[in-house]
C-alpha cells in the first residue's frame, strides 16, 4: 500500500499543478520568514551540532545557518538562487516533485536539513526514505517551517491545517517513512512571538 493513501483524498494537490519548474524559473532572491525566525532556524542547528556534511533540501540563495557546516551542498529549484548561495561547496538542481530520488550516493551526509518547504512536497513519504538512504547511521533530518506559503504550490492538506496539524502531518511523514526514530517536535519561538512561527520536527535514521 503507498503510504500517501493514508491521507484524504486529495490532500496532496495544488492549486497550481503545472510543472514546477515554471513557477520556480524566476530567482526569489527574498527571505520566506524574518530575522527572528531565521535566527531559531540557525540556533537549532547549533543546538544539535549540524556542522558536518551537510544537504539543504529545496534550498536557497541562503541556508539558515549561523555558521557554515564543513561541507554544504544545496539542493533546490534555481541554478541563479543557488550561485548566490555563499555558504554552499556544492550545488545541484533537482525537482524532488518530479523525481523525489536524491541524486547521491547511500551514506553521504551526516545530517540533511529542509527550511520552510516541507509543505510543497507532493510525494513526502518517497522523499523522506530516499533522504534516509543518503543519511550515515544516526544522521538527522530536520525539517523547519512557518505558517508562510506559496498558496498556490503548497499543499491542500497544508493549507487547510493549523500550526499544530501542520507539525503532526510532518511528523507522520517521519513515522510512515518507517526509516526513522521517533520524531522530535518543537516550536522555536516564543508562544507570544509577535512575528514569523518557527516550528520544527526531526528525527535520526534508524541504524
Amino acid at each position: 500500500m503507498d503510504p500517501h493513501d493514508q491521507f484524504p483524498r486529495g490532500f496532496f494537490d495544488r492549486a497550481d499543478a503545472a510543472d514546477d519548474t515554471i513557477f520556480y524559473a524566476p530567482p526569489r532572491l527574498v527571505t520566506h520568514i524574518d530575522d527572528a525566525a531565521i535566527a531559531e532556524v540557525g540556533a537549532l542547528y547549533d543546538e544539535l551540532g549540524i556542522h558536518g556534511d551537510v544537504l539543504d533540501l529545496m534550498s536557497s540563495w541562503i541556508s539558515h545557518f549561523s555558521r557554515p557546516p564543513r561541507h554544504l551542498t544545496v539542493l533546490g529549484m534555481n541554478q541563479a538562487e543557488l550561485e548566490a548561495n555563499d555558504a554552499a561547496d556544492h550545488r545541484v538542481v533537482h525537482d524532488l516533485n518530479s523525481n523525489p530520488s536524491l541524486p547521491f550516493d547511500d551514506d553521504a551526509f551526516d545530517d540533511v536539513v529542509c527550511c520552510v518547504s516541507v509543505d510543497y512536497l507532493v510525494r513526502p513519504i518517497d522523499v523522506f526514505r530516499d533522504v534516509a538512504r543518503v543519511l550515515r547511521p544516526s544522521g538527522r533530518f530536520v525539517c523547519t517551517f512557518s505558517n508562510r506559503v506559496f498558496p498556490t504550490k503548497a499543499i491542500r492538506g497544508w493549507l487547510y491545517a493549523d500550526d499544530a496539524t501542520r507539525c503532526d502531518i510532518v511528523a507522520s511523514y517521519f513515522r510512515l517513512s518507517r526509516v526513522f526514530e521517533a520524531p522530535v517536535v518543537a516550536l522555536r519561538t516564543a508562544p507570544d512571538h509577535r512575528g514569523d512561527p518557527l516550528f520544527a520536527v526531526w528525527a535520526a535514521r534508524l541504524p
